[in-house]
C-alpha cells in the first residue's frame, strides 16, 4: 500500500531513470533537474522531499559509484560498438575503427553527467529499498512527527 492513495507504485526502471529517490521512488534527489547545469548538476539535498530519507546515508557513501559508473560507461562502449558494427561495420583496410572510437568519446564525454547521476541513484537503491509503507504517520501517544524512529520509545 502506498502513501497516497492514488499513487501507482513507480517502477525501479522508471524511478532510476528519473532520479528517484530509492525508498519512495517519488522524491527528487537533485536539486536541479538539468543534468547540464556543471555547477550544480551534483548537488543532493539532505533528506529527500517527499518521505524523509537521507540521500547521502554516511560519510563517504558515494564513493562507490565509481564502480557502477564504470559499468554504465562499458555499456554504452558495447551498445556503441555494436550499432557501428551492424550499420556501419569493421573493415582491417579502412579507418572505420579509428572513427569509431573517436564516436565513442564523444558520446562518453556528452553522457558524462547523467552516467554521473544514474550512478548515484543506482548505488543508492543498492543500499536503500524500496517501502511502500514509508509513511506510517507518527507513532501513536509520542507526539512525533518522524516516522523514522517508529516504535523507538
Amino acid at each position: 500500500m502506498c502513501a497516497d492513495k492514488n499513487h501507482e507504485k513507480s517502477g525501479l526502471l522508471k524511478s532510476l531513470l528519473g532520479n528517484k529517490c530509492a525508498r519512495c521512488r517519488r522524491g527528487a534527489i537533485y536539486t536541479s533537474k538539468n543534468p547540464y547545469d556543471l555547477k550544480n548538476c551534483l548537488k543532493m539535498p539532505d533528506t529527500c522531499p517527499v518521505c524523509g530519507q537521507q540521500v547521502e546515508v554516511e560519510v563517504g557513501f558515494y564513493y562507490g559509484t565509481g564502480y557502477v559508473s564504470y559499468a554504465l560507461s562499458i555499456a554504452i562502449c558495447v551498445a556503441s560498438f555494436i550499432a557501428w558494427w551492424l550499420f556501419i561495420g569493421f573493415s582491417i583496410y579502412d579507418n572505420r575503427i579509428f572513427w569509431w572510437l573517436g564516436v565513442n568519446a564523444f558520446i562518453l564525454l556528452v553522457m558524462q553527467p547523467l552516467i554521473m547521476r544514474w550512478s548515484r541513484t543506482i548505488w543508492m537503491a543498492f543500499f536503500v529499498y524500496y517501502d511502500e509503507n514509508w509513511y506510517q504517520g507518527p507513532p501513536e501517544g509520542s507526539g512525533r512527527a518522524n516516522a523514522t524512529f517508529k516504535n523507538a520509545i
